[in-house]
């Protein structure tokens, strides 16, 4: 399960030498970075059907690997409205792990994108100016490498891995509508 793999790669970034902070953030941290205002933030978990998972593959794009069927998210809210959703997705960039967090807007839009976990060379690892551009967007051609997301030099494969990451979370985001789900399509813990 990815849920699995999620709490691995945090548990295994925290127990590092040094500490998260040498790798990136906790997962706490991200949730705090993303949502300063929020009255609340709640962990919710949506368990996709074969044809939601298909949709979200659909909406992913040719070469996007949409694979699981747990999707852990957190919702925030302010004075009981919807202030944005985090995912964190796990995948690997050339042979290691990167978790990034990806906070969505309720417009559906991508409001921040933070390095939680990065085990590939420091050198290969986004700088925070290059995660900016994905900021406002919204899953459509232009979120892809040929349209208007650019290579970081040196590091082709984290800018495939950053962008795919964006593209999975905006389909899976628009599947499970985590703002319209009821409580039968959804287990809040």
């Amino acid at each position: 399960m990815r849920t699995l793999a999620v709490a691995a790669v945090l548990l295994a970034t925290a127990a590092a030498p040094g500490g998260a902070s040498a790798q990136g953030l906790t997962q706490d941290e991200a949730l705090r970075l993303a949502f300063p205002t929020a009255d609340a933030v709640e962990r919710r978990t949506a368990y996709l059907d074969d044809a939601q998972l298909e949709r979200a593959r659909a909406l992913a794009g040719t070469g996007v690997e949409v694979k699981t069927t747990v999707v852990t998210h957190y919702v925030a809210t302010v004075a009981g409205a919807p202030l944005g959703v985090a995912y964190f997705d796990p995948h690997r960039v050339r042979t290691l792990a990167e978790v990034l967090m990806i906070v969505v807007d309720p417009d559906g839009r991508i409001r921040r994108m933070e390095v939680v976990s990065f085990r590939e060379p420091p050198e290969y690892r986004p700088p925070p100016g290059w995660l900016a551009q994905f900021h406002g967007r919204e899953l459509d051609g232009d979120l892809s490498l040929k349209g208007e997301i650019p290579n970081i030099t040196g590091a082709t494969l984290t800018s495939g891995a950053a962008t795919d990451a964006a593209r999975r979370v905006l389909a899976l985001h628009a599947v499970i509508d985590p703002f319209a789900s009821s409580a039968g399509d959804e287990d809040s813990r």
